[in-house]
């Protein structure tokens, strides 16, 4: 087979057939894990709302989503026979944007939580994960937002934020502040994260 001479003409060809076999493959895996993806997805939260609830078994209505003024954070809530649940975020975490999933029941105590998503520091941030459950320093659980001062006992509230953590504690709580807020006043759930990020963000440099 004759060597393709080495001109940019060649060359300009050999790379863009390249790119299109690239393309068309990442096109390909895109596809194919696409559906796996988005049904582990949806299985994750199905069984993270049974443990917020602490319920095996759920009927959930169709879910109400909220997105923030400033697009950054999103809330959902899913309503079920066994309570409430509500997927809410905070956007200044230490790391970044930090997800939550809080279950509440129908006098809007806390039932639970999981994080779902951080980018919160290995050892440190991501405590939050488990700080604030049952039996531990920072537990929320069986506390009601309104009734609670579900802020850290550094800012005056109700709950030991995480050792060398106070940033992520105050976004995480944030989050779960938010959450009752999608529940309690409908209304607000489209601002109210965006609110209190704002009405901390000096609190944020401590």
């Amino acid at each position: 087979m004759k060597k393709l001479e080495s001109t940019w003409y060649n060359m300009v060809l050999v790379l863009t057939a390249i790119a299109v076999l690239a393309g068309a493959a990442l096109g390909f895996v895109n596809d194919a894990t696409k559906g796996p993806i988005e049904a582990l997805k949806a299985q994750q939260l199905s069984d993270g709302i049974k443990s917020v609830l602490n319920a095996e078994q759920v009927e959930m209505q169709e879910p109400e989503t909220w997105t923030s003024e400033d697009g950054k954070t999103e809330t959902v809530v899913y309503r079920t026979n066994c309570g409430i649940a509500v997927k809410a975020q905070d956007a200044n975490g230490f790391g970044g944007k930090l997800t939550v999933l809080v279950g509440f029941d129908t006098e809007g105590n806390i039932m639970g939580y999981r994080v779902l998503e951080h980018s919160e520091t290995p050892g440190l941030g991501a405590k939050a994960s488990f700080w604030f459950q049952t039996g531990q320093k920072g537990c929320i659980v069986g506390l009601h937002p309104k009734k609670n001062n579900l802020t850290v006992s550094k800012d005056g509230g109700d709950v030991d934020a995480i050792t060398a953590s106070t940033i992520t504690s105050r976004a995480f709580l944030r989050a779960v502040n938010a959450a009752y807020a999608a529940i309690d006043t409908p209304e607000d759930a489209q601002s109210g994260a965006s609110q209190q990020t704002k009405q901390n963000e000096k609190e944020e440099q401590l």
